[in-house]
């Protein structure tokens, strides 16, 4: 069963595949830029010391996003979680 939420839900380690972005035009062109399409493999490898932002590994880059935006990608958990 494939388990649906946002990138801001992932934990430090967890992997997605990203769905969908759900925001506004200037912002999900942004994100789309930094790498954020349909089927890419986002991992989390950590978070700043008070939680935000947040890490993630993005096809070979390390990318820090704050969780207002992570939370407007969408993605699918890979099994392994």
């Amino acid at each position: 069963m494939n388990h649906i939420g946002e990138l801001s839900d992932l934990g430090k380690g967890q992997k997605g595949t990203v769905i969908a972005v759900d925001s506004e035009e200037t912002m999900r062109r942004r994100l789309q830029d930094l790498g954020l399409i349909k089927g890419t493999e986002v991992i989390c490898i950590g978070e700043s010391p008070l939680g935000d932002p947040v890490a993630y590994l993005i096809r070979g880059a390390v990318i820090a996003l704050r969780s207002e935006d992570s939370s407007c990608v969408r993605i699918v958990y890979s099994e392994e979680m």
